[in-house]
């Protein structure tokens, strides 16, 4: 008798969690893919490649890198080199500087433990995709240290701006 009360409780919540997730989650547009640095020790040589596809070029989006590193980090920045190719053109370079700290507050974006988040707009202005198709971006550490320690993900995020 009580594994049957058991499985009956079970059920409901797993009934009512679906019912839930069905009226309350809602498709939003965005994208993000994070890779881990292996070992959290971000060689030179290991370059993260984001591929995703556009569809909808009548839209503007935002693009953010993204990056997880630990307290251990040794720096206030980070600098990048993202690399991107676009639908229909050729390969492009951006060198982006990410603040991750400054001697005011401490470690910016968002923290639990030992562990934080940041996520950096890479576009100066919404951006409108010319062709549809893949997208391919490649993160590639540009720091004097190397390998660069206590780097634990880097990522893109691709936001559909709502109008």
């Amino acid at each position: 008798m009580k594994n049957r009360f058991g499985s009956a409780v079970l059920s409901a919540i797993i009934i009512s969690g679906l019912v839930l997730c069905g009226t309350a989650c809602k498709t939003i547009d965005v994208f993000e893919k994070n890779v881990g640095i292996p070992g959290q020790e971000w060689n030179r040589s290991f370059q993260p490649a984001i591929v995703f596809n556009i569809n909808d070029t009548t839209a503007l989006y935002n693009i953010y890198v993204t990056l997880r590193h630990t307290h251990a980090y040794n720096y206030n920045n980070i600098w990048l080199n993202v690399n991107y190719r676009l639908p229909g053109d050729t390969l492009k370079q951006q060198r982006v500087d990410i603040l991750l700290a400054d001697n005011t507050k401490g470690w910016l974006g968002t923290g639990m433990d030992d562990i934080y988040e940041v996520r950096r707009l890479i576009t100066p202005q919404p951006y409108r995709f010319k062709n549809s198709g893949e997208c391919t971006f490649t993160l590639e550490q540009i720091m004097r240290e190397n390998p660069l320690k206590h780097v634990m993900n880097a990522g893109i995020r691709v936001e559909k701006v709502n109008r």
